[in-house]
């Protein structure tokens, strides 16, 4: 009988290293569980760039691929393309994939590889110390923006989920949250449909994960959880955002 918590075999039996109250070992579970679910572990390969994703090759018990800091997309287009039998996934944080990877994800997307990307956002530059990142709030305080971040300096917050649907090439897009246990379950239900999607050669999917970060937010595990509620869920909606294949 399989234990209610046990460790899904596509991660490794070691602890998780991720500061108290971060949301990528929720988000690391969740996406081994689904491999093991989908019976995929052995065509599985993981891409991730520096950045607090960094370490996922720490963790992931499966082939794991480490890219400089924004190429993962452009990574696993190659290996897809390559293997078009394996599966591809690219795991990225807000800073990663949304700034120094703005043209990758988009061109990516824009083409329709048959790929998934699990996009963390924190709202900062999580590993280096919590500099302001494309996805950070208005009015939010990071190292670079201690009085807040002002849209007539720094511009405004980018939506990457919405900004990807409206290209053609995408599939399915969705954003989900790490700070509950309703929001993590309807997460993995996210997660296990993005990469059925590139399964069956639907197309590039990408799911969106909102995610606390004590640390860089200066709160408690607590407290970064209400923040995110009150914060960051008013500015980035969860949801479907695409299902380019609901009416098909």
């Amino acid at each position: 009988m399989k234990k209610i918590f046990s460790k899904p075999q596509s991660l490794k039996n070691v602890a998780f290293k991720y500061c108290p109250g971060c949301g990528h070992s929720i988000a690391h579970r969740l996406i081994g569980e689904v491999i093991d679910e989908l019976q995929i572990r052995e065509i599985t390969i993981g891409i991730a760039p520096v950045g607090c994703a960094v370490f996922a090759y720490n963790y992931f018990d499966i082939d794991m691929l480490e890219i400089p800091h924004g190429r993962p997309p452009a990574a696993a287009t190659g290996m897809k393309r390559v293997y078009p039998d394996k599966v591809i996934f690219a795991y990225q944080g807000d800073g990663d994939l949304a700034a120094i990877g703005t043209a990758e994800i988009i061109h990516a997307a824009n083409r329709g590889e048959n790929i998934t990307i699990f996009f963390i956002n924190n709202a900062n530059y999580g590993m280096t110390g919590g500099q302001m990142a494309p996805t950070t709030l208005k009015g939010q305080r990071t190292t670079t923006t201690p009085l807040g971040r002002n849209p007539k300096v720094a511009g405004y917050p980018i939506h990457v989920s919405e900004l990807l649907s409206h290209f053609e090439g995408t599939a399915f897009i969705a954003r989900g949250s790490l700070d509950s246990y309703k929001n993590i379950v309807i997460t993995k239900k996210y997660i296990k449909k993005a990469l059925q999607y590139q399964i069956d050669n639907k197309g590039f999917s990408f799911v969106e994960m909102l995610c606390p970060c004590p640390t860089d937010w200066g709160m408690s595990p607590e407290e970064a959880l209400k923040w995110l509620r009150e914060n960051m869920m008013n500015e980035f909606k969860l949801g479907e955002i695409k299902d380019k294949w609901s009416n098909v």
